[in-house]
């Protein structure tokens, strides 16, 4: 960029974040079973408070020019807000995830809270190719009354 907009700092990139759901006719029939094939998700990446709309949709464009990629028309900004929630730092494999999301319900039910629904955040902060599943780390959250 030639010229900085306003407010720029230098940063680090955020960590990949992903919001996930199961598909509507998962939905009419679960079994509290859940196939990978049902999942539906949105991946996303935070940005720094100085990226807005109108910058985002700049670069958006200068990248397009550079990089043409239909997949770059499935971008969007947007800004989302949790509300009230329940987190967990999840040690290990994506498989074992039910683990925690069982200590996390059951600390939302001790402290007088109802999960909302199965939708949840994942925040990956470890790089599944460097890092052995082990040793994966991520941030688990859902809404909770």
């Amino acid at each position: 960029m030639e010229i900085k907009p306003a407010g720029y700092f230098d940063f680090t990139v955020y960590p990949l974040e992903g919001v996930w759901d199961i598909n509507e006719a998962t939905k009419k029939h679960f079994s509290g079973t859940i196939n990978k094939k049902d999942l539906v998700y949105q991946l996303m990446i935070r940005q720094p408070d100085f990226v807005d709309e109108h910058l985002y949709c700049e670069m958006l464009n200068l990248v397009r020019q550079k990089k043409p990629n239909p997949l770059l028309n499935q971008v969007e900004f947007k800004s989302i807000s949790d509300g009230k929630c329940i987190q967990m730092l999840h040690l290990g494999p994506f498989e074992n995830e039910s683990v925690s999301f069982d200590a996390m319900e059951s600390f939302a039910q001790s402290a007088g809270h109802t999960r909302l629904s199965k939708v949840h955040r994942e925040i990956y902060l470890s790089d599944t190719r460097k890092v052995a599943p082990e040793k994966l780390k991520t941030v688990l959250r859902f809404q909770v009354s």
